[in-house]
């Protein structure tokens, strides 16, 4: 569990592909700190660390989390998000976070609001997810604030270090990003689906 607070952002060495797996090893301030089997956000995607040392760490991504994410694009020099799992009895900034990606999402829009950011998001509309003005969503492991929800669109908006602090700076219009839908939306949402049919 996590809490869409960013620790660090690491920057992809290397990429090497295993049968239907990728194997990625993403140097960053943090690594030096894991340990081997440690759950880890990876842009919003709990992954497993497999090796470590003080520099970098690896960790191994299968075919459905390549499906669902937007880690098949992962290449050398990419920015990737960081967030180990949070302790127990923590304070909770953000949001609960399982690091399970719905789907990905589409930057449509990265206007400078003069102080702040506000990026625009397309995605396809799926059944069971729900999006509330002033809601939670993690968007590539940052938990963030719906504005203007749509039934396949919503905005953010971001402070400077937010903007400074993740690779949201690095976006590009057309760009995927990670998704994951707030947990408590998906089971009130699931709950009303079944009572339904």
């Amino acid at each position: 569990m996590f809490t869409g607070i960013i620790e660090a952002t690491g920057v992809v060495k290397k990429v090497e592909t295993d049968r239907s797996n990728r194997i990625f090893t993403i140097e960053s301030p943090i690594s030096g700190e894991l340990k081997i089997d440690q759950s880890v956000s990876h842009n919003g995607v709990c992954l497993t660390v497999t090796s470590c040392n003080a520099l970098a760490h690896t960790v191994t991504a299968v075919d459905e989390t390549l499906q669902r994410s937007n880690l098949a694009a992962w290449e050398a020099g990419d920015h990737i998000n960081l967030e180990r799992c949070m302790a127990l009895g923590a304070r909770l900034d953000g949001h609960l976070v399982q690091g399970h990606v719905d789907q990905t999402a589409r930057v449509a829009e990265i206007s400078d609001q003069m102080g702040s950011w506000r990026i625009t998001f397309s995605f396809d509309q799926m059944p069971d997810q729900v999006l509330v003005q002033k809601g939670s969503i993690c968007v590539n492991g940052v938990s963030l604030t719906v504005v203007d929800p749509g039934p396949d669109h919503f905005s953010v908006a971001l402070i400077p270090y937010t903007w400074e602090h993740t690779n949201f700076r690095f976006l590009k219009i057309g760009e995927a990003v990670n998704i994951e839908f707030d947990i408590i939306g998906k089971y009130v949402a699931a709950l009303i689906h079944r009572q339904r049919h």
